[in-house]
């Protein structure tokens, strides 16, 4: 396993140099990978993984979009397509990629077919971390294990026919067969990881959850929202706060700083733009930090008399609300 230095601070690390694709394939070379769901995270992983030479099944509910689209994939019923419970049956890992609130009300159906030796393996550790909630108790002769890309099913995808990987955090939360690790460390290759870190299952969840509450998502929509306010009371038109809030940063800012870095940013932009952001930045962040501490605390169960809500509905995106 690589160490790498983050900040001063040695991280555990498995890079596909260390662990090629071709040791990947031969650790699951007799294994199963039953992807249930076919929604946000089940195209991009199952079909990476295909791709990838794994043997690879879908299990999805019939009768459904989703259904189609797995079609649409180039998943054969009765082949590689099956109902949810059969898909369970066959697999001998299964990859469980239902939403958060689906995983509570399809565990009853999935928990009698995790047979002695099979491999549970999620991509947020929502559901085992807050367990006393959703009832998700895995038996303890099976592996329990995560693999969270640190991005969409689509941004997995689309990175993976680019040939570049998308980083990952990884999990063991159970070790009944002594292959837990490796397991986790081929399936994170063979979804198209670049670099995969080592966390926990609740580490996952409280950084997850702060994330995409916080600077991923709510931040940043609140962020989008005060500002595109402010500017049309301030008798600015609604094209104009659009592209000032929105458009520049997410098509032209934020793509040079994923590409090169905040640093090279600030020496690559105007000194006045310069000036005002090393004058700004801070007052942002102490503006900030309160909710970001509130947020945090709100996902820790010693803090919070029950788990975070689970979401029924995908929030509305900044960019498609601001205009209105």
């Amino acid at each position: 396993m690589a160490k790498l230095n983050f900040g001063g601070v040695q991280e555990n690390v498995v890079t596909r140099e260390e662990f090629p694709l071709e040791k990947a394939q031969q650790v699951m070379k007799n294994e199963t990978i039953a992807v249930i769901g076919y929604g946000v995270q089940g195209p991009g992983q199952a079909l990476n993984l295909r791709d990838n030479g794994f043997n690879v099944i879908v299990g999805q509910r019939q009768d459904s979009k989703t259904w189609d689209k797995a079609v649409d994939d180039g998943w054969v019923p009765g082949e590689t397509l099956f109902p949810i419970e059969e898909a369970v049956k066959r697999g001998t890992v299964i990859q469980y990629l239902l939403s958060d609130a689906a995983q509570i009300a399809l565990w009853p159906t999935i928990k009698p077919h995790l047979t002695a030796g099979k491999a549970l393996y999620f991509s947020h550790g929502f559901g085992i971390t807050y367990k006393e909630r959703t009832g998700i108790v895995p038996p303890k002769d099976v592996d329990v294990i995560l693999v969270a890309p640190k991005g969409s099913g689509t941004s997995l995808r689309r990175m993976f026919l680019a040939g570049k990987g998308l980083n990952s955090s990884y999990a063991i939360f159970q070790d009944a067969t002594g292959r837990a690790y490796e397991r986790v460390v081929s399936l994170g290759i063979g979804v198209g990881s670049g670099y995969l870190f080592e966390t926990t299952f609740k580490q996952e969840v409280y950084s997850d959850l702060t994330g995409e509450r916080g600077t991923l998502m709510g931040a940043i929509q609140g962020i989008f929202a005060a500002q595109y306010d402010l500017l049309r009371r301030r008798g600015h038109s609604p094209s104009e706060a659009f592209n000032e809030t929105v458009e520049e940063l997410t098509q032209s800012l934020m793509p040079l700083v994923a590409e090169n870095g905040m640093d090279w940013m600030y020496a690559n932009c105007s000194t006045t733009a310069q000036r005002g952001a090393l004058d700004w930045w801070k007052k942002f962040r102490d503006a900030v930090a309160p909710v970001f501490e509130e947020l945090y605390d709100s996902a820790l169960p010693a803090k919070s008399t029950s788990a975070p809500s689970i979401p029924t509905a995908s929030p509305t995106t900044a960019k498609s609300r601001i205009p209105n």
